[in-house]
């Protein structure tokens, strides 16, 4: 059997090896705390529930949803970029929905990375944005993200000759894994370095409607002229509760949507009807109860800073997203320290070189978990 090449040189996904990992120890019968993953442990509201429900007892809702995205949900997308930022989309050229946005990074790789090409991915960053290069045959430039700079892309230290071989350019904010936000003077700096290298942004904000302590994350999309080199990724499976539903979006630049819409259509069939029709309940319904929503993620937060500090580690306050980003140990390897961990007190702690070499000597703790589990997981800890 042969194997392509891609595939050979591909290493596994991180997480998924995390699962074995934490499988194994499950299987010894050890009660295993899992702070590793961004999977929101609490369900969507019941309006959106009942939304799904609705539809699927529909005789009609079963078939093939269509390529581009029912009118109806590619309208409330763009609706609610009108309403969240400002910005006005045309729903049927600059809207795509995606079968969850990692789809769609992946995906938009594959449209616009030919063989030997480069695209530059911030770092620490999520891994799809190097390995969808990797297997469409180009190669990674690692953009630092550094304490020192607010974990901002310093596009200064890019060199010239790196940015002009580039074709994409990954930015993440409220960002995975430090839970950093970007402020509007640093995104207007994306888009002009962007322009002046023919360089297309493609900007991962999923974490814009989890902030905390009153911070409201922006859209890129409301820098001006962001649209003409701009694809930002966003998705219903965080602010919504939605992960496992699958159901994310495309918006922006309408040459760039309509090249992934082309590979696309060429690889899926669409959305599950009764799910898009969930989708726009979620987009057009009640947004209050998110507020309410990221206060209990806040809380959550306090509870691991507040025991940070006692197993000899410090963390940056996130603006944002659905993790501590904490300092191990004077000493200590972030990865021999999450193995013995688990092994140890059966708490995983995401070691910070799963988000690429400037993630060493860190760790991501998730705030997915119940306050208890959480307390619990940092009695642990210490006890070890």
């Amino acid at each position: 059997m042969k194997v392509a090449e891609r595939i050979k040189n591909l290493p596994p996904y991180v997480f998924a090896t995390v699962e074995k990992r934490i499988a194994a120890q499950q299987a010894k019968g050890v009660d295993v705390i899992s702070l590793g993953i961004g999977s929101p442990d609490l369900k969507p509201p019941q309006f959106i529930i009942d939304a799904l429900n609705q539809s699927a007892n529909r005789d009609d809702t079963h078939g093939y949803a269509g390529y581009y995205g029912t009118p109806a949900l590619r309208k409330a997308i763009a609706g609610y970029y009108e309403r969240r930022f400002g910005v006005t989309l045309d729903p049927n050229t600059e809207a795509r929905p995606l079968i969850g946005s990692k789809e769609g990074l992946a995906n938009m790789a594959f449209a616009f990375v030919d063989p030997g090409d480069l695209v530059l991915a911030s770092d620490p960053g999520y891994p799809t944005y190097r390995m969808g290069a990797l297997m469409a045959g180009g190669d990674h430039y690692a953009m630092p993200l550094l304490e020192e700079n607010d974990y901002l892309v310093d596009f200064n230290g890019i060199p010239d000759v790196v940015a002009d071989k580039a074709t994409l350019m990954w930015l993440n904010y409220p960002n995975n894994p430090t839970g950093a936000g970007a402020p509007m003077d640093f995104l207007e700096r994306a888009v002009a370095f962007a322009k002046k290298h023919d360089i297309v942004i493609c900007y991962d904000n999923p974490y814009c409607d989890l902030c905390f302590d009153g911070y409201v994350a922006p859209s890129i999309l409301q820098v001006k002229g962001a649209k003409d080199v701009t694809v930002e990724f966003n998705s219903l499976s965080k602010t919504y509760n939605m992960a496992g539903w699958r159901v994310g979006m495309a918006v922006g630049n309408a040459e760039a949507i309509d090249a992934l819409t082309t590979l696309k259509t060429n690889i899926d069939s669409g959305i599950f009807r009764p799910l898009q029709d969930a989708s726009v309940a979620a987009l057009n319904g009640d947004q209050s109860w998110i507020a309410e929503r990221n206060l209990i993620y806040q809380r959550r937060r306090d509870i691991i800073l507040s025991w940070l500090p006692k197993l000899g580690m410090s963390a940056y306050m996130p603006k944002g997203a659905l993790y501590v980003w904490a300092k191990v140990p004077a000493g200590q390897d972030c990865e021999q320290y999450a193995i013995a961990m688990l092994e140890k007190a059966g708490v995983w702690l995401t070691p910070g070189t799963a988000f690429g070499e400037y993630g060493k000597g860190f760790l991501r703790i998730s705030l997915c978990v119940p306050e208890a589990r959480l307390k619990e997981a940092g009695e642990r800890l210490l006890k070890v």
